[in-house]
């Protein structure tokens, strides 16, 4: 085993989850393998074409990645990997954080035609992709935006790609319907934290409608200029938001969370042309940490 490379135990615990090799066509190649090859290139952010030879022909470890990135196995993976934790009692339920982090996209990242793209061999309907790509740009360049759902222990619930200029208050009910962890034993999954905690760019009146619709307690500073807004507008400018600063002082989780991400290069920087090829790339990163702890 490399450095990097999964371990029994997190083989053991990711195996049940992949595809099986089942119908016509060759004989797979070794998922551990495969996976091994592509946690090399994101936690490196090396070209695909500079895979070493002991992983395969990089267009089967590309070819895989890509595939699972368009049909939804990463996602499922992580949903699966989340129930295993939740049974276990390990995940802190108690306060979910909500940010975003901006990474910068590097030049290989452009280009992409602005079509969805068809997909050889793969047995299940492709997921609706993004045609912009997520692909934002300022000041700085091209740039993708991540945003994240933390627990209480710095490990991500959801995560959503967006472009780089997009702000955190549109996205903030989008990431949390994403939030999504089944039982193990069957039924609803759970969609609904104990508590959020978000900075002052997830302030809106719709997002405050949204959590105290779903009865969600929430811990999310008012800016002054909303607050300013709100009482000039009187009794129909609704009431005050609550503020508890020790729950806001968790707010750090989800720093830790995006620092762990970002260990991974492939994450740090953008890479990828597509935009749901990025989002697997993160994904898997995100299963990689719920498999570590």
């Amino acid at each position: 085993m490399g450095r990097g490379d999964l371990s029994d135990d997190e083989w053991a615990r990711l195996e049940p989850s992949l595809p099986q090799n089942v119908g016509r066509g060759g004989r797979w190649q070794c998922h551990r393998r495969v996976i091994n090859g592509i946690l090399l290139r994101q936690r490196t952010g090396l070209p695909w074409r500079d895979l070493p030879i002991r992983f395969g022909k990089w267009k089967t470890v590309y070819g895989h990645h890509r595939r699972w990135s368009a049909d939804g196995t990463w996602e499922r993976v992580l949903r699966t990997v989340q129930a295993d934790a939740d049974v276990e009692g390990r995940i802190d339920w108690s306060v979910v954080s909500v940010d975003s982090t901006v990474c910068r996209a590097h030049q290989h990242a452009a280009g992409a035609h602005h079509r969805v793209p068809r997909l050889l061999g793969c047995r299940r309907r492709p997921a609706a992709h993004r045609l912009d790509e997520a692909l934002g740009r300022s000041r700085g360049g091209l740039t993708t935006k991540i945003h994240l759902a933390s627990d209480g222990s710095c490990r991500p619930l959801a995560v959503l790609i967006t472009r780089g200029q997009w702000g955190d208050a549109p996205q903030l009910i989008n990431v949390i319907d994403r939030v999504r962890v089944p039982p193990s034993a069957g039924g609803h999954p759970r969609t609904r934290p104990d508590h959020v905690c978000g900075d002052k760019a997830c302030s809106s009146r719709r997002n405050h409608s949204y959590l105290r619709r779903r009865q969600i307690k929430h811990t999310i500073p008012e800016p002054k200029n909303q607050k300013v807004n709100r009482q000039r507008r009187g009794s129909h400018g609704g009431r005050p938001t609550g503020f508890d600063s020790t729950t806001y002082k968790r707010r750090n989780e989800v720093e830790r969370c995006f620092n762990a991400l970002k260990g991974s290069r492939a994450v740090a920087t953008r890479y990828d042309k597509r935009a749901y090829v990025f989002h697997g790339t993160v994904t898997l990163t995100a299963i990689r940490l719920w498999l570590r702890h």
